[in-house]
């Protein structure tokens, strides 16, 4: 650094070769103080920094310290841009080489020299010329890497718990688990900004990936066989694939307490973001919730299933039975066909029970439930009413047609349940009453089922083991 010396104006005294000697020795100490007050600020800024950095108005690196620097050595820095140690995507949001004013706590990923990269926090500042013109930049920063890291991961783990939480109070304002498994499927769909999600059935009557549940868009990528393969063999984990028509799909697995096996199936729209590890671990945590309600749906159909049926036989019980029979009769109306009841009770049955226990009566009770099944069309509606009560519905079945099927079992009864009989008692047989609805005349079941039972009476009245038509009134 030179400092102005005056050497007087025209006319004025000389100055004197003291004083000369005085300004040269104060310039020489002023540039000593500035070179060490330099050098003590690059020793300070080695020891308290992960990085220091000078660059000057080009935005080359004239000082870069410790050595190496980032894995870099020092000789190799210097003279560089210095922005090519930026990872693209972190110098839009912020270049430290480049401050505009004094700028702290700011961080910014570099390319370290083995290949990876560190995540800086910085501190810098612009250097200024006399005229306040920027010639460069100098700055400091701290390695927090980790601390980066380990922040992302924490907050990775409120976004996921946030969306969960999200998943499941949607859930939760549904009472049926059908309902359920919509709504879940749409907040999982809106919180991972998805096209579409699915439930697929991996052990469906049908083969693997039989769609139970869906919600959003592109459903048709499970007509791709190569799909489908994907799908029906899913690791013991979630995964990622991309189908060929460019949609990018993750697959979670869920499987219940009872045995069933599920694919939870989440698509983003052909060219949208791809899935990262984030979104596969949200979709992880989704399958369990998707466990739950399947279980759920589980629990809600087999408790309708035993509310419908008789848990002996597994026959429809009697409220299920006319139920099923009133809806039926609607649309045999409206076909203009008739509708056939046999009200079939089994004679002596209560040998069964003297003779041999509940045990064999329960046996009998099963076998006649089986032959019923037999006999009828899987159209059919079958029903134990109670005690030894049967009755068959038959659709677009007459009278004549009823008749027939009415003889088969008055044969077959007895003949079935002969290995139960005691040989002192009398053996079982069937009394059985048959009542047809015909379209157009307007009655109920109930008088229907009221004639069957009136003619049922009338065969065991006059000596059982036969079958008997109630005609119209």
């Amino acid at each position: 650094m030179q400092l102005p010396i005056d050497i007087g104006s025209p006319g004025s005294a000389r100055t004197s070769p003291a004083d000369e000697g005085a300004r040269t020795a104060a310039a020489e100490c002023l540039t000593s103080a500035l070179l060490d007050s330099r050098q003590r600020w690059r020793d300070l800024a080695v020891m308290s920094a992960d990085f220091a950095f000078e660059t000057d108005a080009a935005g080359r690196l004239t000082f870069a310290a410790p050595d190496p620097a980032l894995g870099w050595p020092t000789a190799d820095l210097l003279g560089n841009i210095a922005d090519d140690l930026l990872l693209a995507e972190s110098a839009v949001l912020f270049n430290p080489f480049r401050p505009t004013e004094a700028v702290r706590r700011r961080r910014s990923w570099l390319r370290k020299a083995d290949g990876n990269s560190a995540c800086l926090q910085f501190a810098a500042m612009p250097l200024l010329d006399a005229h306040g013109t920027i010639i460069g930049a100098r700055g400091i920063a701290q390695d927090v890497t980790d601390q980066e890291h380990a922040e992302a991961t924490v907050a990775a783990a409120l976004h996921r718990r946030e969306l969960v939480d999200f998943v499941v109070t949607r859930m939760q304002q549904e009472v049926l688990a059908p309902r359920m498994m919509t709504a879940a499927l749409e907040a999982l769909m809106q919180g991972m900004g998805a096209e579409g999600c699915a439930i697929v059935d991996m052990l469906g009557d049908c083969g693997p990936s039989v769609v139970m549940h869906t919600v959003g868009a592109g459903l048709t990528m499970f007509d791709d066989d190569r799909a489908l393969a994907l799908v029906a063999t899913m690791p013991d984990a979630p995964h990622e694939f991309v189908l060929p028509d460019g949609r990018t799909t993750i697959v979670a697995p869920s499987q219940t307490r009872f045995g069933q096996e599920a694919g939870l199936v989440i698509w983003r729209a052909p060219g949208a973001r791809r899935w990262d590890r984030e979104d596969v671990a949200v979709a992880a945590s989704a399958s369990n919730i998707i466990r739950v309600i399947l279980e759920h749906v589980s629990i809600q159909s087999e408790m309708a299933r035993q509310a419908r049926t008789d848990p002996l036989t597994g026959l429809l019980n009697r409220r299920a039975f006319f139920d099923e029979v009133e809806r039926r009769v609607g649309r045999l109306e409206r076909d203009v066909l008739p509708g056939t009841l046999l009200f079939l009770d089994l004679d002596h049955f209560k040998s069964l029970n003297d003779g041999g226990g509940h045990e064999a009566g329960d046996e009998g009770l099963r076998i006649v439930a089986d032959l019923l099944r037999a006999t009828v069309r899987p159209s059919d509606v079958v029903a134990r009413l109670g005690g030894d009560e049967f009755a068959m519905w038959l659709d677009g079945a007459d009278e004549f047609a009823a008749a027939e099927r009415a003889n088969d079992l008055r044969t077959a009864v007895p003949r079935a349940l002969a290995h139960l009989a005691t040989a002192a008692g009398p053996g079982v047989t069937a009394s059985i009453g048959i009542a047809t609805r015909w379209p157009g005349h307007g009655e109920d079941i109930d008088s229907v089922m009221t004639r069957a039972d009136r003619v049922m009476y009338e065969v065991k009245r006059t000596g059982r083991d036969n079958w008997r038509v109630a005609h119209s009134e």
